[in-house]
């Protein structure tokens, strides 16, 4: 991990009527970490991921990624950073009329329209294999595949552009223990293969144990500390400490050491 900050948010407030989510929120995400965003149900942790990708308009406030302002720039400049980042939303969200290497295929049929059917195919070949899965899985629907396979061909999508920031929206939920943690071997070893920065929403406390640098605390409408497990810890908001000091987190930890 570097000093180098890929995504600067400053003062993020996000409204849905009179129901304020988010409020005078900072926070920073650096080169090569993957960074666990914990927080309660209803505190905005997948609306604050929406609002840096761009699908989600903030009323309030400033995010930059790799160096651009998300809000300055033009067309071209945020298709250039559309690019540069892939996502795996909760489930896979994989287009279920597609095959697996089709769904691969969708980001690069949008950025690279003149690529021929061969290298496409060659390609997502390989990030499905990346992906962790058997290259028989490219001709397979998403229908056809357990919820493990499906995430892990969302991870083969969002790679597919080779982008050094991947967004993960809790991928481990609805995952066996076993399955849970392969697939956070899966993300380390990829980080640490792809050079990549990660952004991670998650409530598994198992994750955030076993590959987190680094973890921000969404409660009171912002990020309300952020450091490592043992940074947190030294809090005082209850929270924080139900979370990270509760029975589940104690076993998460011993789980940890065990390893």
């Amino acid at each position: 991990m570097s000093d180098e900050t890929v995504i600067t948010v400053r003062g993020l407030r996000n409204a849905f009527g009179e129901q304020v989510v988010h409020e005078s929120l900072d926070l920073d995400l650096y080169r090569g970490e993957i960074l666990g965003v914990v927080g309660g149900s209803g505190t905005g942790k997948s609306v604050l991921m929406r609002s840096i990708i761009g699908l989600q308009q903030p009323e309030e406030g400033e995010i930059e990624i790799l160096g651009q302002n998300v809000a300055e720039a033009n067309e071209s400049e945020y298709l250039d950073l559309r690019r540069r980042w892939g996502v795996l939303f909760q489930n896979g969200a994989l287009f279920s009329t597609l095959t697996v290497a089709e769904n691969v295929q969708v980001p690069l049929r949008e950025f690279y329209k003149d690529l021929d059917e061969e290298l496409l195919d060659e390609i997502a070949s390989y990030k499905i294999v990346m992906s962790g899965l058997p290259v028989e899985a490219a001709p397979k629907f998403p229908s056809e595949l357990s919820g493990g396979m499906r995430k892990r061909a969302g991870i083969a999508r969002a790679l597919a552009l080779d982008p050094p920031l991947l967004f993960l929206d809790e991928p481990t939920a609805g995952l066996d223990p076993i399955g849970a943690a392969a697939f956070d071997q899966l993300i380390l070893d990829l980080k640490e293969s792809l050079d990549l920065t990660v952004f991670l929403i998650t409530h598994d406390l198992d994750t955030l144990y076993a590959i987190c640098d680094r973890v921000a605390v969404l409660a009171d409408k912002k990020v309300i500390a952020d450091g490592t497990i043992d940074e947190l810890l030294a809090t005082d908001h209850p929270w924080i400490q139900e979370y990270f000091d509760g029975p589940r987190a104690r076993a998460a930890l011993h789980a940890k050491e065990r390893n």
